[in-house]
């Protein structure tokens, strides 16, 4: 049974931004931190800082020689079984490093000549030169260092979809980079069955197969030492007579990797001291290309079918203060369906009681391409956080609203919104009060109505990609060009 089905969230896993895990059985996903360092979004940006900070406070300590405080760092990374990923069978128990574990791994680092002569810069990199480590080990590892980025996100996945959760619960060590040591707090934590659960942001997980070893020596090392041999023409050097009578001279990797170059950590950090400059590649195009999954590699129901059922579902919920929150967190996770992800991490801003909350709804701006990185590259609107406001309103939306929103706005974090409603019925007119507020350099708000979104969401489950670019730019250009 899956996150949301304990807590009755009647959300599929295109609704959520986090990982809709089922906690008795871990979910073949890892955090990579190497594809976690390469994205922009505000909360991977920090927790990456996060990391660094832990491993190089390591490999300072190492290489000053301080062994007792560096062996230290490794006591508290051990069974991060809160968030269901990895490689663990049935009911998750962690494959963390565990105490005997840490300490041939600890010895395995300390010896490396890859460690001591500066190969290893980053977290990652031990995954390919330190024997020992891989992508489950990396994974735990850094789910550890940041789990109170973890923590953190969790809580804040659990106010905006009415997720209970225990109060002053031991949080589990998690590394405090102002402080540069582990820390152990009490604070409430998502509780399933006795079990603390730590979500994770769907956009940060990945099946962690690009900054490999085996990519590196396959694809890098292999093809270098190719060129080097046959620049030699060393006696790996094959020849054939083309048709033509041309002759064309080759190395194999299989003789390369049977003779000169047996694949192995060490020989990967022998061949890294002595070609910096190749690893330097690798790091660089390792991540290119890469992006989040997607919502139908994380589950098996059809985006399609759900933008379908949440067009009619939209509709039928009435205006009023009584179905605010419904209204309200149906639209959250329309959002997310429709922007992920080049939005992620929504957060509540505000609340109000008797069970009608204002979800004010902010998200972190991830895009790579589209409309949201335009925002800041082309039309150079500060937009590291996108603001939602939204309004179960049956009166119609006017000025009051878009100050509102409007004075949210700050350069550090952000002057762009969407203001979301059930109707406008002048919306020429609401156009023309979005115009002042972006002529007064105010920011900019786009509307968008039930019938924006329904649009929207008919055109995904009709096979359409990115229909909500067309949507916004055209908004864009009615209020700055017209």
């Amino acid at each position: 049974m899956r996150i949301s089905e304990v807590f009755g969230l009647n959300k599929t896993q295109a609704e959520l931004d986090f990982v809709d895990i089922d906690p008795t059985r871990d979910l073949r996903l890892f955090v990579d931190p190497y594809f976690l360092a390469a994205r922009s979004d505000g909360w991977s940006v920090s927790a990456s800082r996060t990391i660094r900070s832990f491993f190089q406070h390591f490999i300072t300590l190492v290489r000053a020689g301080h062994h007792v405080a560096a062996r230290h760092l490794f006591a508290h990374l051990s069974e991060p079984n809160e968030t269901c990923l990895g490689l663990s069978q049935g009911t998750p128990s962690g494959r963390g490093i565990g105490t005997l574990n840490a300490d041939n791994i600890y010895a395995s680092l300390v010896r490396s000549r890859a460690v001591q002569t500066g190969v290893v810069e980053h977290l990652e990199d031990c995954r390919l030169f330190v024997d020992g480590i891989d992508k489950d080990k990396t994974s735990d590892m850094t789910t550890n260092i940041i789990r109170q980025h973890l923590i953190e996100y969790t809580a804040n996945q659990c106010r905006l979809w009415g997720m209970e959760t225990a109060r002053d619960v031991p949080s589990g060590f998690a590394w405090d980079r102002a402080r540069c040591q582990w820390v152990n707090t009490h604070c409430d934590m998502l509780v399933v069955d006795g079990r603390r659960i730590l979500l994770l942001p769907k956009a940060i997980v990945s099946y962690s197969d690009r900054y490999a070893p085996q990519k590196y020596y396959q694809h890098y090392v292999l093809d270098f030492l190719q060129h080097e041999h046959l620049s030699m023409n060393s006696n790996l050097v094959q020849r054939n007579v083309r048709r033509d009578g041309t002759e064309r001279r080759f190395v194999t990797k299989k003789s390369l990797s049977e003779t000169v170059a047996p694949y192995s950590k060490e020989f990967l950090t022998t061949f890294t001291q002595r070609h910096p400059e190749v690893f330097r590649e690798f790091r660089q195009s390792a991540g290119a290309g890469d992006s989040s999954l997607l919502n139908q590699e994380l589950s098996p129901s059809h985006v399609g079918d759900i933008a379908a059922f949440l067009a009619r579902r939209l509709p039928s919920i009435p205006s009023g203060n009584a179905t605010a929150t419904e209204y309200h967190r149906t639209v959250a996770g329309i959002l997310e369906l429709v922007f992920y992800p080049n939005l992620v991490c929504p957060q509540i801003e505000q609340e109000i009681h008797d069970g009608r909350k204002r979800i004010d709804v902010t998200f972190d701006n991830a895009a790579e391409t589209g409309f949201f990185w335009r925002l800041h590259t082309t039309y150079q609107i500060p937009s590291q956080y996108i603001f939602v406001e939204c309004k179960n309103y049956r009166r119609d939306v006017a000025n009051p609203e878009l100050d509102q929103i409007a004075g949210r706005f700050s350069p550090n974090r952000g002057k762009f919104g969407l203001l979301v409603c059930r109707n406008i019925d002048n919306p020429t007119l609401f156009i023309e009060r979005c115009k002042d507020t972006y002529r007064d350099q105010r920011g900019l708000i786009i509307p968008l109505t039930d019938s924006d979104i329904c649009n929207i969401l008919m055109q995904i489950s009709g096979g359409d990609d990115r229909p909500e670019e067309g949507l916004l730019a055209n908004r864009v250009r009615q209020i700055m060009l017209t």
